[in-house]
């Protein structure tokens, strides 16, 4: 059965999933946080519509955290820990302040960081507001691009603002703020609290902020209603209460506007470090081009391009510190970085759609051989797709500078992917179709694995079905001699020395399927 077309709410629900990584919270911290605010609004009367904009806002409040990753890291290293650490505070005035100089260059030696705090006093304060600022531009360009109503986005600039006045810009305070946008802070503040101590430990934060950076009257109402407010939150289905809840507002994405639409996610991934920007767009538009010149039908093709769009959304959950670094990776950031691949497939798994484009995304990252990650995937347990995704993917990161080296030259990336393929990292098929995508001159033979050529493949999958050298003779119109000869080349360059061995090889590289050769010579094999 085809799978079910994707709702508006699906996927701005799934990109709160990736907003939790990227705050540094558990994973649904916005989906429990959109229930809280939904309780609290009809506590508060708020009309059937007024409540589905309320659940939009709180989608969306906060997908703008990853604007200033780069800045954040470059004062506090790691900028998603950094904002985990800061619900535990009002973040305002002196506590804020010693905050966040306490965490300044944290882990760095003495000399730097104090070097790092002068300079923070001297120009990270002011820098600061203008990052809360953007924060909430980029929420505003996010959900204008999805569609989102005009009563969501009218509220999503308001997400720093404070019932005192004292927030950013500062330009409203109180009742002027709008009340979708009151329940979501509310419901913000309370979610984490509650979810460490529970009813208890809620209540009293919330109290402890009220009139401050809270509505006093939500804060009284949310504590009257306090056990109604949070009962059975850790049990909830929490995706499918806020699917529910959006229903108003809700609609179908057509066919066509999916492509459009991941390309918002394929943006807000790049969004992550500068050092990305464009690469997922410009990494698609060369895997579609190489799944044209590779034939795949227009089902898989249209899988590929958008595999490719957001086969990085999972970058969200690694500290930028770790991708802005410029010198060799730890191993514990190593291991982080190996991450992308599974917290894209988590974000996108909830609804089947994009579950089923998030299963070829994830091989982005496989290799033939089974050296990749996340599953250690091989040889043809990888379809075309998978390998034309991983071999854009390599030579579009190799034409971009990174903190740690600089781009690749034209003739360097393809000397890249040529070792690859000789590697038996890439496959060769889908390198030929990417280098003749990209521009380059590819002859009509390519370089196989372990160094086989052409016909040492032919030969190879015939042999590991048991074949002997007459009947392979005979197939491939050779003598038995140069089928022999061909056999011994085979067994040198693989490092094997017996059929079943090639048969692990041949599997292992994709060099032979589940359907046998077409016997031209009329014979069996024995």
């Amino acid at each position: 059965m085809p799978s079910p077309p994707v709702r508006l709410s699906e996927l701005v629900a799934s990109l709160a999933l990736a907003t939790d990584l990227g705050l540094g919270l558990p994973e649904e911290h916005v989906l429990r946080q959109t229930i809280i605010a939904d309780r609290v609004a009809a506590a508060a009367g708020m009309t059937d519509h007024m409540r589905a904009a309320t659940f939009y806002v709180s989608l969306l409040a906060w997908v703008g955290c990853i604007a200033d990753s780069h800045e954040l890291a470059h004062w506090f290293g790691d900028d998603t820990q950094l904002r985990a650490d800061s619900y535990r505070l009002d973040r305002i005035g002196t506590p804020m302040l010693r905050f966040l100089l306490e965490n300044v260059a944290a882990g760095e030696p003495p000399l730097r960081r104090l070097t790092m705090i002068g300079r923070f006093l001297a120009t990270g304060v002011r820098e600061a507001q203008a990052l809360f600022l953007g924060h909430c531009q980029t929420a505003g360009i996010i959900a204008e691009r999805l569609g989102v109503g005009a009563e969501v986005r009218a509220a999503l600039p308001q997400a720093f603002e404070r019932w005192d006045g004292r927030g950013v810009p500062g330009a409203l305070q109180g009742g002027q703020i709008d009340l979708a946008m009151r329940v979501v802070q509310l419901a913000n503040e309370a979610e984490p609290a509650h979810r460490v101590g529970g009813v208890t430990a809620a209540v009293t934060l919330l109290r402890d902020r009220r009139g401050g950076e809270l509505d006093p009257t939500l804060v009284e109402l949310c504590c009257a209603h306090a056990e109604a407010i949070f009962d059975g939150i850790d049990s909830v289905d929490t995706w499918t209460s806020v699917i529910d809840g959006c229903a108003v507002l809700d609609r179908e994405l057509p066919e066509p506007e999916l492509t459009s639409v991941l390309e918002v996610l394929a943006d807000y991934a790049d969004l992550k470090s500068p050092w990305f920007l464009g690469q997922s767009r410009a990494a698609a538009a060369l895997a579609t081009a190489a799944g044209h010149a590779a034939g795949l039908p227009t089902a898989d093709l249209t899988m590929l391009s958008r595999a490719a769009l957001i086969c990085r959304i999972g970058r969200v959950g690694v500290s930028t510190g770790i991708w802005d670094k410029p010198g060799p990776l730890s191993a514990f950031e190593r291991e982080r970085v190996r991450t992308v691949p599974y917290l894209t497939e988590r974000i996108l798994c909830r609804q089947p759609r994009l579950a089923e484009i998030a299963m070829i995304a994830g091989m982005c990252y496989e290799r033939m051989d089974g050296s990749g990650y996340p599953r250690g995937l091989a040889g043809s347990a990888i379809p075309m797709s998978g390998r034309l995704l991983a071999a854009a993917d390599v030579y579009q990161a190799a034409g971009e500078d990174r903190p740690h080296r600089p781009a690749l030259t034209w003739p360097e990336r393809k000397a890249l992917l040529q070792g690859e393929v000789a590697a038996g990292r890439l496959d060769a098929d889908a390198v030929r179709a990417v280098l003749g995508a990209a521009g380059h001159h590819v002859g009509r033979r390519s370089t196989q694995v372990a160094g086989l050529t052409a016909r040492e493949v032919e030969v190879l999958a015939l042999l590991v079905r048991g074949w002997s050298n007459r009947q392979i003779a005979a197939h491939l119109h050779i003598s038995r001699r140069t089928a022999g000869s061909h056999i011994e080349h085979i067994f040198a360059k693989t490092g094997v020395a017996t059929r079943g061995a090639a048969a692990m090889f041949a599997m292992r590289h994709g060099l032979v399927g589940p359907e046998p050769p077409e016997e031209r010579s009329g014979e069996r094999p024995m």
